[in-house]
């Protein structure tokens, strides 16, 4: 499961796309928007994709974690458009048979997606917004 949606991500369903009797660890990542950012506080945030691109993007991130650890499955779902303090912008699933590979695949993900994929974050604030360069870490 690769997917990028407008709509609340269905952490459920994501997890369960992973399952396996021979999984002995579903890892899973969940990014939320958090209320305060760059010491101010936050609104809400807005993503923008190009989506074609980034869905390849996701793929790509999925492949190579399949070949680089001994996994199951690894499903990724990205969220675009308006989100509140608390939903899940991103959520990620990995499964194998142990739970290193998983924790270490998902931790590639993450931190890959953030750097090869185009979505563009834009935070609100009471007094403005800002688009953001790069994810934070």
């Amino acid at each position: 499961m690769i997917d990028m949606v407008n709509s609340a991500i269905d952490r459920r369903k994501v997890m369960d796309s992973v399952a396996g009797p021979g999984s002995g660890a579903i890892v899973t990542f969940d990014g939320t928007v958090r209320d305060t950012a760059r010491g101010k506080p936050v609104t809400h945030l807005f993503y923008e994709a190009y989506s074609e691109m980034a869905l390849k993007e996701l793929q790509k991130i999925r492949a190579q974690a399949m070949q680089r650890w001994p996994l199951h499955e690894m499903a990724i779902v990205h969220r675009i458009g308006r989100m509140e303090i608390g939903e899940s912008s991103v959520f990620i699933a990995v499964s194998s048979a142990h739970r290193g590979d998983a924790f270490d695949a998902c931790r590639f993900a993450i931190d890959t997606l953030k750097t090869t994929v185009p979505i563009w974050k834009k935070e609100h604030y009471q007094d403005g917004e800002v688009w953001i360069e790069g994810y934070d870490r």
